[in-house]
């Protein structure tokens, strides 16, 4: 026989079917009390589209049906299994951190020997630094060519020139000699002795062209006989950076470079223990 179906859509033959129970799945696994059969299909599409709504934001549901009372269920967490969480310590929770020292943790709370380790550490650390600061001056002084550089507190000194002492500092041909003479071929380099101001840079009565570098600590040097110069008067100029090149200018014998080292108060010292005490031996 024919079933009819009413004009709301709900088969009359089935008399059982108005008094059965619906049951929603939810996510979690729990299952909630049709409401009843009243407005069942109504209601039912507003749950529907409630409870998708609110697993697609991530909230919680409240059914709307008012058979039972509400319950809170959330979409990603069943009921049942709610429970508090406790956050993370990342910094104690994380690989290894159980071995993190206390903050009271001091040297004092070391023992003696562990203490003096670390302390002879503290000062490996201080060393190495001050050693490649050191060398990294010498390395500067270096880099136009100098042939050698040593360090005299924190300053560099460099050899001015390569070649052959031919002259020293003291009486010479019934004249004083006021500095050494080092022979070399012309357009040999010159390199500034230390670092300085120039005091003079040009004509100078018997050395033909010549500089004149004062140092920081108020000493000056003297380059005489120069072919070439490369700095000005009121430059300032580092160690081991070219000034000049060895010529044959002035009362020369022969292409040289003469080295004069003045003290403070512009006496002519001898230049040989002067730089022998800032590492440079002739």
């Amino acid at each position: 026989m024919a079933r009819h179906r009413s004009p709301s859509g709900a088969q009359a033959d089935n008399p059982d079917r108005a008094t059965r129970q619906r049951v929603v799945a939810v996510p979690s696994g729990h299952r909630l009390p049709a409401p009843p059969a009243a407005s069942l299909r109504g209601r039912a599409t507003v749950a529907a589209v409630a409870a998708g709504a609110v697993v697609a934001a991530g909230q919680t549901l409240v059914s709307p049906l008012g058979a039972v009372a509400p319950q809170a269920v959330s979409a990603l967490v069943p009921v049942a299994d709610v429970t508090e969480v406790n956050t993370p310590n990342p910094a104690v929770d994380a690989i290894g951190g159980d071995q993190l020292l206390p903050d009271q943790f001091t040297l004092t709370q070391l023992d003696p020997a562990s203490q003096v380790d670390v302390q002879n550490l503290a000062k490996a650390v201080d060393l190495g630094r001050e050693l490649a600061r050191q060398a990294a001056i010498i390395d500067s002084a270096l880099a136009h060519g100098a042939s050698e550089a040593h360090l005299y507190g924190d300053l560099a000194f460099v050899r001015p020139a390569v070649g052959r002492l031919t002259s020293m500092f003291g009486a010479r041909w019934g004249t004083s000699h006021f500095g050494i003479d080092i022979a070399g071929p012309i357009g040999t380099p010159i390199y500034a002795l230390t670092d300085g101001v120039v005091e003079e840079a040009g004509p100078a009565t018997g050395f033909g062209l010549w500089v004149v570098l004062r140092h920081t600590d108020g000493s000056q040097s003297v380059y005489g006989h120069v072919n070439r110069m490369f700095v000005d008067k009121g430059e300032k100029v580092e160690a081991g950076e070219e000034i000049a090149e060895i010529g044959n200018r002035g009362y020369s014998t022969g292409p040289h470079l003469h080295l004069e080292i003045w003290d403070e108060d512009g006496s002519k010292i001898n230049p040989i223990p002067w730089l022998r005490k800032r590492g440079i031996d002739f």
